[in-house]
């Protein structure tokens, strides 16, 4: 959630980041189904990695574009998965500023098959809200609970349950929406999104671009005989 990213990337060996899909690409449509530990997930452009492996790569990612979350779909993985940092101030007041986020991290979230339970039914549309896979774009008025409670698989396997209210409650429910192929602009009237139709007809064609790049670098790594 919020942030902003570089839309072309150069294969190479498996990255400290992954390169962020962008509003256009298919795979942020799609419901992402469940998934177990066990797995091996095959990062688009990278190859093979485990779960784990994919969990700490998505933070390094959301940091990097200075985002608060980051949902599994948003690096090419359909599954169901995100990661979500609580900083010591709102990350919304501090968008845009070159401070190391790191030093303010509370506490970070690695959440695999989350379900999320509304709380608090009463909407809250105070937050401006944005979306690392649509970058540059921000709006207030996108109707969120104001108190959620989120089941969960941590990293360790275990079962977690989790409260969360106002600003993490939203990001939450933000990550939990691509899951299941919805974004932010979904939730806005439509005249919101025609505003930005010339912003989104470009990233469109940007999101074109990432993934031939992201498939010309798995035809690479096939004829190197990768996995």
């Amino acid at each position: 959630m919020t942030g902003q990213t570089t839309p072309t990337w150069t294969p190479a060996e498996p990255p400290r980041v992954y390169p962020l899909r962008l509003y256009g690409d298919p795979i942020l449509r799609r419901k992402a189904k469940p998934l177990t530990l066990t797995d091996t997930l095959n990062v688009p452009g990278v190859g093979p990695q485990s779960v784990r492996q994919v969990a700490d790569a998505m933070l390094e990612t959301m940091f990097e574009a200075r985002g608060v979350g980051l949902a599994a779909p948003q690096v090419g993985l359909p599954v169901r998965m995100f990661v979500a940092v609580e900083y010591e101030d709102d990350e919304e007041e501090n968008e845009g500023q070159e401070s190391p986020l790191r030093s303010r991290v509370l506490r970070d979230f690695v959440m695999i098959n989350p379900v999320v339970s509304v709380l608090n039914k009463k909407k809250d549309r105070s937050y401006q809200e944005g979306c690392l896979s649509i970058p540059g774009i921000y709006e207030e008025g996108v109707p969120r609970a104001r108190a959620v409670s989120v089941k969960y698989t941590d990293l360790d396997g275990q079962q977690r349950v989790l409260e969360a209210e106002d600003y993490l409650a939203r990001v939450f429910q933000h990550e939990l929406d691509h899951l299941d192929g919805v974004l932010f602009l979904d939730r806005l009237p439509p005249e919101v999104t025609e505003d930005y139709r010339k912003e989104l007809l470009a990233l469109q064609q940007k999101s074109k671009t990432l993934m031939g790049d992201l498939a010309r670098a798995d035809r690479l790594r096939r004829e190197r005989g990768g996995e």
